[in-house]
């Protein structure tokens, strides 16, 4: 195994829900989808985002899109229109979350 950064082999997708964000993370086979299991906890993603994620992390597995989804609660400062945040709907939390080294 090797270090490597998850934007190496893998793609994401973020967005606004409500005061959170949901944000989606995908590979394109089974074995990188058994990384992501492995590599990318719920423990992980609340380190990865201790400074703007301050409630619940949710992780939800999709195999059949060989993906995780994040739903990370209490992130967006109050969420669109009520956020003083640069990025009040997540759009670049999929992108830092692609940041984040795992052991492939």
């Amino acid at each position: 195994m090797v270090k490597c950064k998850l934007k190496e082999f893998a793609f994401a997708r973020s967005g606004d829900k409500g005061d959170g964000s949901n944000v989606g993370i995908f590979v394109k086979t089974e074995r990188d989808y058994e990384v992501l299991k492995r590599e990318v906890t719920v423990e992980r993603v609340q380190k990865h985002f201790a400074a703007i994620c301050k409630g619940e992390i949710t992780r939800y597995e999709a195999p059949n899109l060989l993906a995780l989804n994040f739903l990370l609660r209490d992130s967006l400062g109050g969420g669109g229109s009520e956020s003083l945040k640069t990025d009040a709907q997540g759009k670049t939390h999929g992108l830092a979350l692609l940041e984040m080294e795992v052991e492939r």
